[in-house]
């Protein structure tokens, strides 16, 4: 899906594998979540998303109300977009959650010096997997507040 100006975007879903991403998606879809999502394949992509640059000039005032954040991607890391979303006042309160396979005590440590909303291993499980990101899904799209200044930037 390409993103047009009068769309909204409630999840940005950055991931690289194709297979975890086409699950999370139709997790989203069977609670009707995913509607209003955006799937990037790498940090760069997330980055021009979220600061509306190459593919994305054209959205300038979109953020989404969360972004699911793999950390082992192509051309940059989750932690450089971690980091790189957290130095930019328009997107510095933006919700992050890091949804990854990495089980590594450094990753998690990182990513929370780094501002991270929360930190979720993918479970290997194929059910478990839907279930974890239907739940990270209601919570983050339907019951988390943000801040105003986030939906309308």
């Amino acid at each position: 899906m390409m993103v047009t100006q009068d769309s909204m975007v409630d999840i940005l879903l950055v991931e690289d594998n194709p297979n975890d991403a086409e699950l999370a998606m139709r997790a989203l879809r069977k609670h009707n979540l995913a509607n209003r999502l955006e799937w990037v394949k790498d940090g760069a992509a997330a980055l021009d998303f979220l600061f509306h640059r190459g593919d994305y000039t054209q959205c300038p005032n979109i953020l989404p109300r969360v972004v699911l954040l793999d950390l082992r991607l192509p051309k940059v890391d989750g932690i450089e977009v971690l980091r790189e979303i957290r130095a930019h006042a328009e997107t510095r309160e933006l919700p992050v959650v890091v949804l990854t396979s990495s089980h590594e005590e450094r990753d998690l440590v990182a990513t929370y010096e780094l501002g991270v909303n929360s930190f979720v291993a993918k479970p290997v499980a194929f059910d478990e997997f839907a279930r974890t990101v239907a739940e990270l899904g209601m919570y983050w799209v339907l019951v988390n507040r943000v801040p105003p200044e986030i939906r309308s930037t």
